[in-house]
């Protein structure tokens, strides 16, 4: 039995990280550059180059956490692929999560042969939260350089500075920019210093800075953010673990339609938020009626890291009223701490989305199997 359940697990973490997976691939490529493919039923395939341009490319590179998109190259400048095109006629905005978010003529729905292969090329220059304390979506600012993780001095450093590491992670608006090791002082290179962000820029190597490496800081200066993530509950009674479910997308905040809304929904949002099990998921504007944006509707979530990762009608997609805002409810925020990596087959050192989502997702999992064995 014991056996079983390992072997189970192990399955069931496969399978979760090959859920919505995007890869550079191709000749002359590298971590942040070349054949744009997506992993979809069980297969690799490409995406033609009608359309494609830099906004789709920027989805891409910020999926990957490469920076900010310097060239969308078409006709398959890293070589031709194989077998599956998925996807044809993209159309990013640029502030989509992942590529699959954009508009497109439907999985394996193109006229186009391998010779219209598109790629992208990005910045390359990964950011990341770490220390003490962090969550997702707050913590120690990191950058990827020269091979060499190192931090960001806090000299200048203020709101219009985070408001880009938010952007660039994907965690909504910047709500604070700490100063002071907040999350803990780093260790080795500090590569930033005198950051001078307008907060409008894709990646914090787009602003003014006094140059890589070159400062005069300690690591009791490293910088911090704390965002507000992609999900916030707001409304009339709402508590930090309870309210109306709001969604941050396209530089917007919008409520989530009560179609379809139950529990398994509520769930993914409690988890996403460190607030322990859903026990409601009240409909009908609960909560209070929002206003502007209603960014999804018909969710259908079951172990997913974020809302927005659950199949939904499409962003903006509903004809819905505030009066179907949808809300939750959740026990409370848990204080276990955990871990986990996950390496992908096709490059020992590259990391995969699956990050804490996954390790939420199967502790969530063997806590229900040890329940009922």
């Amino acid at each position: 039995v014991n056996n079983t359940f390992f072997h189970s697990s192990v399955n069931l973490l496969h399978i979760f990280c090959l859920i919505d997976l995007i890869r550079l691939v191709g000749s002359g490529s590298t971590r942040c550059s070349g054949r744009v493919e997506i992993f979809h039923n069980n297969s690799w395939g490409t995406v033609c180059d009608d359309n494609w341009d830099l906004n789709d490319a920027q989805v891409v590179c910020r999926e990957l956490n490469c920076g900010t998109a310097l060239g969308a190259p078409p006709f398959a400048q890293f070589g031709a692929g194989t077998g599956q095109i998925w996807l044809d006629n993209v159309t990013c905005s640029g502030n989509e999560n992942s590529l699959t978010e954009c508009q497109h003529s439907g999985f394996g729905s193109n006229k186009c042969g391998h010779d219209h292969d598109a790629g992208a090329i990005c910045s390359g220059v990964p950011i990341r939260l770490t220390g003490s304390g962090l969550t997702r979506c707050s913590g120690r600012v990191e950058v990827f350089y020269n091979n060499i993780w190192g931090t960001v001095c806090d000299n200048g450093w203020d709101v219009n500075d985070a408001q880009v590491v938010c952007r660039q992670l994907n965690c909504g608006t910047a709500l604070q920019a700490l100063p002071s090791a907040y999350f803990g002082a780093g260790t080795g290179q500090i590569w930033f210093s005198y950051m001078t962000c307008s907060g409008n820029e894709n990646s914090l190597t787009e602003c003014q800075h006094s140059g890589f490496g070159t400062n005069n800081c300690g690591h009791q200066q490293d910088a911090g953010v704390f965002c507000s993530g992609v999900v916030r509950l707001a409304g009339s009674g709402s508590t930090r673990c309870s309210g109306r479910v709001e969604v941050y997308h396209n530089n917007i905040w919008g409520t989530v339609c009560d179609n379809g809304w139950d529990v398994n929904d509520a769930q993914v949002v409690c988890r996403e938020l460190n607030c322990g099990t859903a026990l409601q998921a009240p409909r009908s504007a609960y909560f209070g009626a929002g206003t502007g944006q209603i960014w999804l509707d018909n969710m259908g979530c079951w172990y997913e890291g974020s809302l927005i990762e659950c199949q939904h009608s499409g962003f903006g997609t509903n004809n819905c009223e505030h009066a179907q805002d949808a809300g939750v409810i959740c026990s409370g925020e848990k204080h276990f701490r955990y871990s986990c990596y996950c390496w992908s087959a096709w490059s020992s050192l590259s990391y995969i989305k699956c990050f804490h989502s996954i390790c939420s997702a199967l502790l969530l999992f063997f806590l229900k199997c040890f329940i009922y064995l």
